[in-house]
């Protein structure tokens, strides 16, 4: 019987590119409502990876959430265009009436590329989905009033920095959220990564 493959002990060394790239999604800058935090990454889809998660907090009450992960592969990949990607999830509660709209999807998407271009975050090879689910309760529970959620999942492949780009997806959690935009010329009191902590 073959021995177990031992897991190998001593790590590629970090790459500069990914270092710097961690430093931008640290420096990340959202609203006030976000309330953002670094979570564990996944490990086996890119040899190196770094993620947020967050949530969208309006008077003490979550009204949406998300993640952002970043990618790295040194070696490139052909499907992403690049050596990184940006792999994105926001989820967030609407009027279940809104469900029944056969643009909400398209609409959806659109608040991701808007964001993107907004932010000046440039980007390759956008690929995702939106899913619009309802919720309705029966029997002993029908007196809860039904719900639903729209899911914006989506990935693409950064060019140049990447603090616009999780910038963006701040400002997708939001929007998916309901929150109106921030009128132009008008500043907010940015938050921080790591508010949930301070």
């Amino acid at each position: 019987m073959a021995a177990p493959r031992e897991r190998h002990l001593d790590p590629a060394p970090v790459p500069a590119e990914f270092t710097r790239a961690v430093q931008q999604l640290r420096s990340a800058r959202f609203r006030p409502e976000v309330l953002a935090e670094e979570m564990p990454a996944p490990q086996r889809i890119a040899p190196f990876a770094s993620a947020l998660s967050a949530d969208v907090t309006v008077e003490g009450e979550d009204v949406g959430t998300g993640r952002i992960v970043v990618l790295h592969d040194p070696a490139g990949n052909d499907t992403w265009e690049g050596t990184f990607r940006c792999v994105a999830y926001a989820r967030a509660d609407i009027d279940p009436e809104l469900v029944t709209d056969p643009l909400l999807a398209e609409v959806g998407w659109s608040w991701l590329t808007e964001a993107l271009e907004a932010h000046g975050a440039e980007y390759l090879a956008p690929s995702g989905t939106v899913t619009c689910v309802t919720s309705e309760s029966f029997g002993g529970m029908s007196a809860e009033p039904g719900t639903a959620q729209i899911e914006i999942r989506a990935s693409w492949t950064p060019v140049a920095d990447l603090t616009p780009h999780v910038e963006a997806w701040g400002e997708l959690l939001c929007t998916a959220a309901g929150l109106p935009p921030v009128p132009e010329g008008v500043a907010t009191m940015p938050s921080r990564r790591g508010q949930r902590g301070e």
